[in-house]
């Protein structure tokens, strides 16, 4: 694997559980009762980015190094998965 698919693997899982994260534990600003002029009352109040995303980053540190070494060690290998169950 090179560094740059590796990196772009990366990319993509970081950003895979950053959009599942996002939307967990969020409080709108209609249910706090507080809000903001010029602003819907269905956005977030406090939307914690900061925390969410290093709680992202460590996720997806995690999963990128699992699926680097089963990639790399060969674990499962293309021919191994049946596209089409050919013999």
């Amino acid at each position: 694997m090179t560094i740059s698919a590796a990196l772009v693997l990366f990319a993509v899982i970081w950003f895979m559980c950053l959009f599942i994260i996002l939307p967990l534990k969020i409080k709108s600003q209609g249910e706090d009762g507080k809000i903001v002029p010029g602003t819907p009352a269905s956005a977030p109040s406090r939307p914690q980015l900061k925390k969410k995303t290093i709680y992202v980053t460590i996720i997806s540190l995690v999963l990128w190094i699992a699926l680097i070494f089963v990639i790399t060690s060969g674990l499962i290998r293309v021919q191994d998965i049946a596209f089409f169950n050919r013999s």
